[in-house]
């Protein structure tokens, strides 16, 4: 199972055909999570372990691969189930997300899944572990697969920062944002936090959609309505990877429509910076973006407000 992105174009046929590919795992008991393959980078037998004093209860310690030393997540105690055993012959998933490495300890892996994003759900609402999923689907013999929202996982170890830098918001030009609208599409609660404590540094409106069906019908509603989109909204900043319609089909379905398809559009994800570069291009976004780097976010901002300067 190591290498699983054994290279970017393997991957990128899916892209813009709403597809995605998941890694079947369990943790603690019989139950099914699954995280985005792109987003891993390998999985293997628990390398040796090297503990660190003061570290956060679900890090259980961190590892030497490959001149990186990547922290170990249970990441069966940090949802809220019973903390996973270390044991000799453990297996970790090791994944990037937002520009950073990290491993997660698992019970064992099951196999890769190959799907379409309309037969993924938004997690129902309620008690539990539910707050930790970003969707769920089923397998052909119903059995249920959650998908976890590792941003909230992560954000809980190791907060993220959503301040922007002084001497960014005193650029005057950032004036000229005041009061405009963005569309943020994200299915991840943690995702749109910290777009929103950002962007409202710059006293921007935003208006919310959790998957990229619900965006395209957002609007097309207000073109339907008579609208000017180009004029009512200074950009959409899409996640890639959500239930229903992922950012990438998204985007394809804003170019294709003559009313939409000079919306300035941002891919902003957690999945790796390389993959996405070749993502933009081929789906036609003006921009990819890291997540949680508040900074570059305000800096995106800006970039589009000089583009529209007469």
């Amino acid at each position: 199972m190591a290498g699983v992105l054994d290279t970017v174009d393997q991957r990128t046929r899916l892209v813009g055909e709403n597809r995605l590919e998941i890694l079947l795992f369990q943790l603690a008991g019989p139950q099914l999570f699954a995280l985005n393959v792109f987003k891993i980078r390998e999985v293997l037998t628990l390398p040796p372990l090297t503990q660190m004093p003061q570290r956060h209860p679900h890090v259980v310690g961190v590892i030497h691969l490959r001149g990186q030393t990547i922290p170990v997540i249970d990441l069966s105690g940090a949802i809220g189930l019973q903390p996973q055993k270390v044991e000799a012959d453990s297996t970790i998933i090791v994944t990037e997300y937002n520009l950073s490495v990290q491993a997660f300890l698992v019970r064992t892996v099951d196999r890769i899944l190959n799907l379409n994003w309309d037969t993924v759900q938004p997690p129902p609402r309620g008690a539990g572990r539910a707050h930790y999923l970003t969707a769920i689907t089923r397998l052909e013999n119903m059995r249920l697969v959650e998908i976890i929202d590792v941003e909230k996982v992560l954000a809980e170890i190791v907060p993220f920062n959503t301040r922007v830098s002084d001497a960014l918001l005193e650029d005057p030009l950032l004036e000229r944002a005041r009061g405009r609208e963005v569309l943020v599409v994200d299915d991840s609660p943690t995702g749109v936090n910290q777009v929103r404590d950002t962007l409202s540094q710059l006293n921007l409106k935003l208006h919310v959609a959790t998957d990229g069906l619900k965006a395209l019908r957002m609007l097309k509603g207000w073109a339907d309505a008579g609208d000017d989109i180009n004029e009512r909204l200074l950009m959409v900043i899409t996640d890639a990877e959500m239930p229903e319609m992922d950012g990438y089909r998204l985007t394809t379905e804003i170019r294709q429509d003559p009313r939409l398809k000079d919306l300035y559009v941002v891919l902003h994800t957690s999945l790796s910076g390389n993959f996405n570069k070749a993502m933009v291009e081929k789906v036609g976004c003006d921009g990819f973006l890291s997540k949680f780097q508040p900074d570059q976010l305000v800096e995106t901002v800006r970039k589009r407000l000089q583009l529209l300067e007469p």
